[in-house]
């Protein structure tokens, strides 16, 4: 009878035992697996679409993380991240803007890759006809000519070199007008308030207002790539690489392409 007790004695304290270390150690991951996290990522503005399609797609297995999206033009996105903005991931629309940023210590080592490539196209609105080439921008029927600003819009950028280039910025330097990103320019020829833009292709495609006049050729530019990268001050670090991995996904990679964008 003793032997009993005592048998039973030792089998309740191991199950006090064994429910004490379970709660110690399974409870807290429940917890975890539970709470929301909330992602910020500043990204080109010309990534808005594609971005926004990706969003319910990844939240379909990952319910319990919220992401946001800051879209903008790409150097006044860098310099937010510089004076101390929130955000988790940056993504640019040229490689410029993030070699400023890791040259600074700003972003988490080892998680920096290329997300997409793009073209650069001249773009016109679509009732518009005579315009076959960039060197009809210097004619006089061209009154307005739309491009992102060059010192902080990457497309601005990589226009002004094609159009220097070719040897005409100065002969349509003074009919440039300057938009603070890409969809501004845009939005400016679809609108007639520009007779002419240079806009991504992915941005032309996703318009029925304007039509492609012609893509630069390459080797005018600097390659158009978008970089991206977690943000070192992140407060979800493994959140963060874990939506940057899934950009990277053969979904993802799906709607990246449905919008025209190039994968490296």
């Amino acid at each position: 009878m003793k032997r009993r007790q005592i048998l039973s004695f030792f089998g309740t304290a191991l199950a006090g035992l064994l429910l004490a270390v379970c709660s110690t150690f399974i409870v807290p991951s429940v917890v975890t697996a539970q709470s929301n996290v909330t992602l910020l990522v500043s990204a080109a503005a010309s990534l808005k679409d594609a971005l926004e399609e990706i969003k319910p797609i990844y939240q379909q297995t990952q319910p319990n993380v919220n992401i946001n999206y800051n879209f903008g033009a790409s150097g006044a996105l860098q310099q937010q991240i510089e004076q101390g903005a929130p955000a988790d991931i940056f993504i640019s629309a040229g490689k410029r803007q993030v070699d400023a940023l890791e040259q600074k210590g700003l972003l988490l080592p080892g998680t920096r890759s290329v997300l997409a490539k793009n073209r650069l196209v001249l773009v016109v609105p679509k009732n518009v006809t005579g315009i076959t080439s960039l060197y009809n921008l210097k004619e006089s029927k061209v009154k307005r000519i739309a491009i992102g600003e060059p010192r902080s819009v990457p497309a601005g950028q990589y226009a002004q070199q094609v159009l220097q280039k070719l040897n005409i910025w100065w002969q349509v330097s003074s009919k440039l007008v300057y938009a603070n990103n890409v969809r501004q320019v845009l939005a400016a020829v679809e609108s007639g308030n520009a007779d002419a833009g240079l806009v991504y292709a992915t941005d032309a495609k996703i318009s029925d207002k304007v039509k492609v006049v012609v893509a630069a050729d390459e080797k005018y530019h600097s390659a158009i790539t978008y970089p991206m990268a977690v943000v070192k001050r992140t407060k979800n670090a493994s959140a963060a690489k874990e939506f940057s991995q899934f950009l990277s996904s053969s979904q993802a990679k799906a709607v990246l392409k449905k919008y025209g964008f190039i994968l490296p």
